[in-house]
């Protein structure tokens, strides 16, 4: 039984390698050249916040320098802060001697609505009706000056009714440098972006930090309304998105979240958040999947180190194929090449975030974020 759990490893992931999208590749970014179009749109970018003020700053005062050759606006939807997250970004505003930004005050939370996707809404009911793309970014982003610029630019010129950048994630503390990379690997094992920006494939995902939507496709799919309660609410606009046309998903550099995951608790916590809902809030999904992170990434080092035989070949084998496909996304965040070799561990750590994400659920604590349990719980 053991070899053919081995033998079960090694095929999954020679078929990784080779198929399924080529996940591991970095090739989809925003560096890819395009050409300008032949007039700019009006664009609102929409930033929903709920107590980022140690970010918040930065974040607007990034949106507020943007070069964007057109009409541009910011709506802050301040969504009941209680640290002096409006005045902080108004002082911003200030600062950069800009007039763009509208700051909004959210109304109560209804019931469905995650706090999120509520102040989004808000934002796009409150964005002027000439503003016919938005820019929905999160309140811990900076953004390069030139990355609206682009965005819109490649929106048009592929006629993408979606344009999202998964954005350069924090990568500085220990816990950050084993598991941050790993975090956006996985990301791209469960959505690989080649089949997420192929228009026949029913493949379809997005990235919270980074996504320019156009208007009326986004009214034509029932607005932000149809995902009101996701927690993987930017995988919920692109699937969303994806029916109404084209859409894209990329890598980038140019966006980058400034929110630190210090230690190994916090980004157990970033994981639990949203790992059970993924699974769909099920116990059978929950099981499989546990099942399967053990045969695909905790059997072969054991089978390497303690196997004999044609098992230990098949687990070594296993092994150094994810070592070598992690190392695109390592190289990608200017981490050592040797941290390939500690897969099975940063996936047993995911696997762990995963149970405990089901667990958070069950005592009523699924999908929290900022003193909200969001969550949908079962009837």
């Amino acid at each position: 039984m053991i070899g053919l759990f081995a033998t079960i490893s090694l095929l999954v992931w020679l078929y990784m390698f080779a198929g399924h999208g080529q996940f591991w590749s970095t090739r989809e970014t925003d560096d890819e050249p395009v050409e300008a179009p032949e007039a700019w749109p009006m664009v609102t970018a929409i930033v929903p916040a709920r107590d980022e003020a140690a970010v918040i700053g930065r974040s607007i005062a990034s949106l507020l320098t943007q070069d964007y050759p057109g009409e541009f606006r910011v709506i802050l939807v301040d969504d009941s802060s209680s640290d002096g997250t409006a005045s902080i970004a108004d002082t911003a505003a200030a600062a950069a001697g800009s007039s763009r930004l509208q700051i909004v005050s959210a109304a109560p939370l209804p019931k469905g609505w995650t706090g999120k996707l509520w102040a989004v809404a808000q934002g796009v009911d409150q964005s002027p009706a000439e503003a016919t793309w938005l820019w929905l970014t999160d309140a811990d982003i900076v953004h390069a000056p030139d990355t609206l610029r682009l965005l819109v630019a490649r929106a048009i010129a592929a006629r993408l009714v979606l344009n999202s950048s998964m954005a350069l994630l924090r990568c500085e503390s220990l816990a950050e440098r084993a598991l941050i990379p790993a975090f956006v690997f996985f990301f791209k094992m469960l959505y690989p972006f080649a089949r997420v920006n192929d228009p026949s494939a029913k493949m379809a995902a997005a990235a919270g930090g980074c996504m320019l939507v156009d208007r009326a496709a986004l009214a034509r799919a029932g607005g932000i309304a149809v995902i009101a309660d996701a927690i993987i609410d930017d995988c919920a606009m692109g699937a969303a998105m994806k029916k109404q046309g084209p859409i894209r998903l990329q890598l980038s550099h140019r966006s980058v979240s400034i929110r630190p995951y210090g230690d190994w608790q916090d980004i157990g916590a970033m994981v639990s958040r949203s790992a059970y809902a993924q699974l769909h809030y099920s116990p059978l999904w929950l099981a499989g999947t546990l099942a399967g992170m053990g045969i695909i990434y905790l059997l072969p080092p054991l089978l390497a180190l303690f196997g004999g035989g044609l098992p230990w070949f098949d687990g070594l084998m296993a092994w150094a194929i994810m070592a070598v496909l992690f190392q695109p996304m390592l190289h990608y965040y200017r981490r050592s090449p040797l941290w390939g070799i500690a897969m099975p561990a940063i996936a047993g750590f995911y696997t762990w975030a995963t149970i405990m994400s089901a667990v958070h659920y069950r005592q009523g604590r699924g999908g929290m974020w900022k003193g909200r349990a969001q969550a949908r719980m079962p009837k």
